[in-house]
């Protein structure tokens, strides 16, 4: 098989032409009104990233009000969130390529601070993390989990109004998505839990009535893309099998690209093979060319991201690149001399168009960023 470049135009389906093969990652950037409407902020932070960019895939939104995960994170679960993300719409398209809305139910994966009545699969603490403590959920009853599938095929059509090009489901970074795909969090013993295929059916039941929303109301090329994280590390967490056995089931659903959150895209291994092959070999090599496969992980220089095209991928997600690079693309053209940047520093905010809020969450959140420090 002939190497790609990372230069080169990719298809996403559905006469979707990229002109490259980068695509700019979903990040949150804390960055909306407090009301859930898109800031200008995050508008110019958009606007001078995706310029050049072959691909746009926006930070997460959530379709249902409990479903927040960040502080200041724009909203998609009414009707009235339709001309801000039109506005959101406008702004990741200015450059060019299409974009695509991301959308999530955070689940356990949130704050009390943000959500007073927490949700899950179980009953089943989460894993701490920066935005997250380690809370116990109430696990949702089966009324309420129908209620989740039809809040994000409505979402959906919200998107598709806006204008948007497409939507991605975000099914990693233990959100509701995964949290009812995994059997260390799904403790459930009805049809939403237990068996893999149990545990299936809810990831299953959202493609289902994203893609009905997409043919009820999609009148132009409209992509539904599935964001992954393909293992847990505890003992009895998800395990890579299980989730190749999803992703065939994803792709039969209706699913047009695959992409996959991983620690280190170039070099993370699976769980319980940390001596085989990388995570990315594999499912390049399990996708055999059925769908396009995105990933994401430490991918910060044009060299790092043609190794990963090298190695397999349709397409490479750059976060930190682009928010410390805005012209990343250009330095991977060679338009631009010298190398990108590998740090950032406060004198840099205004230049980079970083919201206020990212830059506050950036230099509290140790090692996230390398921050360079004032002299």
């Amino acid at each position: 098989m002939k190497p790609m470049n990372l230069l080169e135009p990719v298809s996403l389906g559905h006469g979707i032409l990229l002109r490259n093969r980068v695509a700019m990652a979903p990040m949150t950037t804390w960055a909306g009104n407090d009301d859930g409407t898109v800031s200008g902020e995050e508008e110019a932070y958009y606007r001078l990233r995706v310029k050049d960019v072959g691909l746009v895939i926006t930070g997460c939104t959530h379709v249902q009000e409990n479903g927040i995960g960040f502080t200041h994170e724009f909203a998609a679960y009414d009707d009235k969130f339709i001309p801000s993300l039109k506005r959101l719409a406008t702004a990741a398209k200015s450059g060019g390529a299409p974009a695509i809305l991301q959308m999530f139910h955070a689940g356990v994966k949130t704050s009390p601070d943000l959500v007073s009545d927490i949700v899950a699969a179980s009953a089943v603490a989460g894993d701490a993390g920066p935005s997250a403590p380690a809370v116990i959920p109430r696990a949702l009853a089966n009324a309420e989990v129908e209620e989740v599938v039809h809040a994000f095929g409505e979402a959906t059509r919200r998107a598709i109004e806006a204008g948007f090009d497409g939507v991605e489901l975000h099914g990693a970074h233990g959100f509701l998505l995964q949290n009812f795909f995994s059997p260390h969090f799904n403790q459930r013993d009805d049809r939403w839990g237990g068996s893999l295929e149990n545990r299936m059916r809810f990831p299953l039941a959202v493609v289902a009535a994203v893609r009905k929303a997409i043919a009820d109301h999609a009148t132009r090329p409209f992509v539904l893309g599935y964001r992954i994280t393909v293992d847990e590390p505890h003992d009895d967490g998800l395990r890579i099998a299980d989730s190749l056995n999803l992703v065939d089931r994803l792709i039969a659903a209706g699913i047009d690209y695959l992409h996959m959150s991983l620690a280190d895209a170039l070099e993370a291994r699976p769980v319980d093979a940390p001596d085989g092959l990388t995570i990315t070999e594999i499912v390049r090599d399990y996708l055999n060319g059925r769908i396009p496969l995105i990933a994401a992980g430490q991918i910060r220089t044009p060299e790092q991201a043609s190794q990963a095209i090298a190695a397999g991928l349709s397409l490479v997600a750059v976060g930190q690149g682009l928010v410390m690079n805005p012209d990343w693309v250009r330095h991977a053209r060679g338009d631009v001399p010298g190398p990108v940047a590998l740090d950032v520093g406060a004198a840099d905010v205004p230049r980079l168009a970083i919201p206020a809020k990212l830059w506050t969450v950036i230099e509290a959140m140790t090692g996230w960023f390398n921050v360079r420090q004032a002299a």
